[in-house]
């Protein structure tokens, strides 16, 4: 279908037995005809294999991917895109939806960009409780999300990025390896290494609703003493000495050392002492080539 590009949609599951048949849906019921939807479970400890087969009874034709070890989301994700037959890809957690015009307006957008070199779009927000009740918009008046060189904004966090609404060229992602599976967290590495030499484009648009839940995985980022959040900021420290290679400016050296100190208050919160004193460590050096 030449006007209209395959679109892989890569769902992950993991303990989302309440929410995955609503996300499975989003995907399903999308404007745009041509969607290919990928699903993978990580070993939920929930009910959520058998929501799953049985929403499956009624679309037999959905790749389904069980893993009898959870591996995590590099992992899993990285299976499935590997597989994966559209020219564009979609990571969409199974407690997220997309709204049904989602695909229809990023692939229109990558159609008709100004950007040659364009690997990524993402669009705005809303999020939502447990219920499905409104909480606030991704992006408020108060933030500026770019198009086309963005690497310093994403460096920098100077506006974060999310990725349920966003979709990356495959072709680009096979260039880049995929996700680094020795990380905890996927999204904040794959927009620094696809901005140093790609383009990304906004869409000023609500495109995908967000569940933001007690035990979402930021909140783990602060969790004093706990194994999980040194996992996180472990990554987070490998994330940030891969931002200080690529690094190629002073002002994007400044730009990393914004970053540094936003991060620096995760690690104290969560009493990872010893990632901070590398991390600050890191800050030293990338203070010297600021200057």
């Amino acid at each position: 279908m030449q006007n209209f590009p395959l679109v892989s949609v890569i769902c992950l599951s993991y303990n989302h037995e309440a929410y995955v048949v609503e996300a499975l849906n989003s995907v399903i019921n999308q404007t745009y005809p041509n969607v290919e939807l990928l699903i993978a479970d990580d070993c939920s400890t929930d009910n959520s294999v058998e929501v799953i087969q049985n929403w499956l009874e009624n679309h037999p034709e959905v790749d389904f991917l069980t893993n009898e070890k959870n591996l995590g989301n590099t992992k899993t994700f990285n299976q499935l895109a590997k597989k994966a037959k559209g020219e564009f890809i979609i990571d969409l957690a199974t407690d997220d939806i997309l709204l049904p015009n989602c695909i229809e307006k990023q692939v229109k957008t990558f159609q008709n960009s100004k950007f040659k070199n364009l690997a990524i779009v993402y669009g705005n927000l809303i999020e939502i409780d447990e219920n499905g009740n409104f909480i606030e918009n991704y992006y408020t008046e108060e933030d500026y999300p770019e198009s086309g060189d963005i690497y310093k904004m994403v460096v920098g966090r100077t506006t974060k990025i999310c990725s349920v609404s966003s979709m990356v060229k495959k072709s680009v992602m096979e260039k880049l390896g995929y996700y680094d599976e020795n990380l905890a967290y996927e999204d904040l590495d794959l927009w620094i290494r696809t901005s140093r030499d790609f383009d990304f484009e906004y869409i000023p648009e609500i495109l995908a609703k967000k569940r933001v839940l007690f035990n979402s995985l930021s909140s783990h980022f602060l969790m004093e003493n706990n194994l999980r959040a040194k996992k996180l900021n472990a990554s987070t420290l490998k994330i940030l000495v891969k931002a200080f290679h690529l690094n190629r400016t002073k002002e994007e050296h400044k730009a990393l050392l914004g970053r540094i100190r936003f991060e620096m208050y995760k690690f104290i919160k969560a009493r990872n002492f010893n990632l901070l004193f590398q991390l600050f460590l890191l800050e030293i050096k990338v203070r010297l080539k600021s200057i």
